[in-house]
């Protein structure tokens, strides 16, 4: 009982995330912003940290679990989307977090990744995005432009990236939003709306790599021209940007158009709702494809609806076999049906 109130009254702050390593991405590094954002997002979502786990593979993003004060697994490359998945179904009530970067999320990684968002598993995703592999010292990923001269593409690439968003919606995922690394509020805002939905959570981050891929996310980042190349998109209000919030996004047939309130006739009743909760992903993936150039960048939660989760009906289902059968272990279940015994 005495725990129970500890749980309910108890609160946290930033520093009760933190585990005092010394942080080691080098200086000006978008890690460093990423790891603050979720520091102050786990205080605000007040689970404790002995009822938390940050999971890795491998990376320069995958070092996080060395600063959090939680339960913490390193992995090998790829494979941290099996290894979180494993540890939620095991351990429903933890909540799990996993840190991917794109190469080892959507590289080796791309097979557990898919299928870690088509079953739904509790798991918030925090996708890294440089565009680059870092740690191995600049080669081109699954996420560079086509085109990209990088030390593995000397010549340019000769392929076209992945597009994060476009492989949540074709493995139905429930939950897909962005930020970038230099979008504090937004950052925060996202991975605590990550965790609050059941089931698995994808949070696609733009993050600059000062030695190998420096000014890569420039165009939209930049702070003189962010606010007409971003959007920052709220469930249930206007679709609305531009430094004086003076344009926004209309229908056009069945594509999307940016206009300017006050010309051509167009009227803030003309801009679209946001409306991250629809069960149909057709215009949420028109709104997560817009990449900042004839239309804005989409940043905020994207898509959020609700869906039984992976691990919830596992658990269902083994109280239900236990209850019909009696099983009380795996070997009474392996004992159940025909057996040999071998002398």
């Amino acid at each position: 009982m005495i725990m129970d109130e500890q749980k309910t009254t108890q609160t946290y702050e930033p520093k009760d995330y933190k585990n005092g390593q010394s942080v080691r991405w080098c200086p000006g590094c978008g890690d460093h912003a990423i790891l603050n954002v979720l520091h102050k997002a786990m205080a605000e979502l007040g689970v404790p940290p002995y009822e938390t786990a940050v999971i890795s593979g491998i990376g320069c993003s995958s070092r996080l679990p060395y600063y959090m004060n939680t339960y913490g697994f390193h992995t090998i490359h790829g494979r941290g989307g099996a290894v979180a998945s494993g540890f939620k179904v095991a351990n429903p009530k933890m909540t799990v977090w996993q840190v991917a970067g794109d190469g080892d999320g959507l590289a080796i990684g791309g097979n557990h990744f898919i299928h870690e968002v088509r079953r739904n598993v509790d798991v918030n995703l925090l996708l890294l995005n440089n565009k680059i592999y870092g740690l191995t010292k600049g080669q081109y990923s699954p996420t560079s432009d086509r085109g990209f001269v990088s030390k593995s593409s000397p010549y340019g690439t000769t392929e076209d990236p992945f597009i994060p968003a476009e492989l949540v919606f074709g493995a139905r995922g429930t939950f897909f939003a962005r930020g970038i690394d230099v979008e504090l509020k937004v950052g925060q805002e996202i991975m605590v709306a990550a965790a609050r939905h059941k089931g698995c959570s994808v949070v696609e981050m733009l993050q600059n790599c000062m030695i190998f891929n420096n000014g890569i996310h420039n165009y939209i980042t930049d702070r003189a021209t962010r606010a007409d190349r971003t959007i920052h998109l709220v469930h249930g209000e206007k679709m609305l940007f531009g430094k004086d919030n003076d344009k926004g996004l209309v229908q056009d047939g069945f594509g999307l158009k940016a206009v300017k309130l006050g010309e051509d006739g167009y009227t803030i009743d003309d801009v679209l709702v946001h409306d991250a909760h629809c069960r149909s992903n057709f215009l949420h993936q028109q709104l997560a494809m817009m990449d900042g150039h004839e239309l804005p960048l989409a940043i905020g939660v994207i898509r959020d609806v609700e869906a039984p989760s992976y691990e919830a009906d596992v658990e269902a289902q083994v109280r239900d076999v236990e209850a019909k059968h009696g099983f009380k272990s795996l070997r009474d279940m392996i004992l159940s049906g025909d057996t040999w015994e071998v002398k």
